[in-house]
């Protein structure tokens, strides 16, 4: 099964405040820009090409807290499953839309792909840093947010060894985010 990432993180590699908070990612950049050809910067393709997706609990529990309505849900009606070894259900808002998992992640991709999918979205940081350490992920678009944090919650956390990043593209928006997409090799 291919995993892939597709995150935003501020200039030095934040993907949140400490508290949580992504509201810079609303706030940064040119906000005059002309985003006519991109609007989502890619996000609605990428969307388009996964059928599933698994998330940690914290990054659940921030879309939970922007209360979106249904048009508004990002993610159509592709499988969801958030990790976590604390809680049993989802979040009221989205008990409808996604199913918690609590077991080793080498099962759970195994019993995605017996259930026929293919490519799977992983969101979150310590998702991502676990999957990496799994050496799951094939392939990471992230977009740079021209925004300096200073601090926060890290894209990636400890990982188990160097992970080698190729085939380089990037890309750069009218707003000022810069976004880069690479294949990942374990080395």
């Amino acid at each position: 099964m291919k995993c892939s990432v597709f995150i935003a993180t501020s200039a030095d590699g934040y993907i949140a405040t400490l508290g949580g908070n992504v509201d810079w990612l609303h706030t940064s950049g040119d906000q005059e820009a002309d985003m006519s050809d991109s609007p989502d910067m890619g996000f609605n393709d990428f969307i388009s090409s996964v059928d599933c997706m698994v998330m940690g609990r914290k990054c659940m529990e921030t879309l939970s807290s922007f209360n979106l309505t249904p048009e508004q849900w990002p993610y159509g009606n592709i499988k969801i499953y958030a990790l976590s070894h604390s809680l049993t259900q989802a979040a009221v808002s989205l008990r409808d839309k996604v199913e918690m998992y609590s077991g080793d992640i080498g099962d759970l991709i195994n019993k995605l792909e017996s259930e026929g999918y293919e490519h799977a979205y992983i969101d979150g940081g310590t998702t991502i840093t676990s999957f990496l350490n799994r050496q799951l992920i094939n392939e990471m678009i992230i977009t740079k947010a021209p925004v300096i944090l200073g601090g926060g919650i890290p894209l990636f956390g400890k990982v188990a060894q160097p992970i080698k990043l190729t085939s380089a593209f990037a890309r750069v928006y009218p707003n000022d985010y810069i976004q880069v997409k690479y294949t990942v090799n374990y080395l």
